[in-house]
C-alpha cells in the first residue's frame, strides 16, 4: 500500500478522468462512513465539513467570489483528512470493492500485474523441431 497513488484528495483509482476520480473518492468516503471498522470520531470529520458547507458562516467574508472558495476548501480538506485518518487496510479494501463494481477495466495500484495469457497450441497436432534457411530463387 506504500506505492498507492494519491492526489490532492487522497487515494484513488489511477485510470480515468479527473471527474471520475472525484466521483470514486466520494463513493469511497460514503462506503467508509457506513463501515463499522472506521472509528466514530473519524466519521465526524466529513460530517463537520458538510455542516460548515451548509452553514451561513464563512471564513472569508465580504470578498466577492472568494466566499465559495473557503467552502470548497473545507470540503476538500475534510475528505482528505477523513481518508488519511481512516484505517489504511479498510480504505484499500473499499478501493478494491469499487474497482470490482466499476464497468471499466480499473485496478488498484499495488495489485500484481495480470499473468500473461497462456501460449496458443500449435494448429496441427504434430510439432516439428528443426532449423531452416531462406534461399533466394535464381532465374
Amino acid at each position: 500500500m506504500a506505492d498507492e497513488k494519491k492526489n490532492w484528495l487522497g487515494p484513488y483509482i489511477p485510470e480515468g478522468s479527473f471527474i471520475r476520480e472525484i466521483v470514486q473518492q466520494v463513493k469511497l468516503v460514503y462506503g467508509l462512513m457506513l463501515d463499522p471498522r472506521v472509528h466514530p470520531v473519524t466519521k465526524l470529520i466529513p460530517l463537520a465539513a458538510l455542516a460548515y458547507w451548509i452553514s451561513p458562516v464563512d471564513l472569508i467574508m465580504g470578498v466577492p467570489g472568494l466566499s465559495a472558495v473557503d467552502d470548497v476548501t473545507v470540503l476538500v480538506l475534510g475528505m482528505r483528512f477523513f481518508l488519511e485518518f481512516a484505517p489504511p487496510d479498510v480504505v484499500h479494501e473499499h478501493l478494491k470493492r469499487l474497482t470490482q463494481q466499476a464497468s471499466v477495466n480499473w485496478k488498484v495500484v499495488d495489485d500484481p500485474p495480470a499473468p500473461p495469457p497462456p501460449p496458443e497450441p500449435p494448429t496441427s497436432g504434430e510439432v516439428v523441431d528443426g532449423t531452416y534457411r531462406v534461399e533466394e530463387k535464381k532465374e
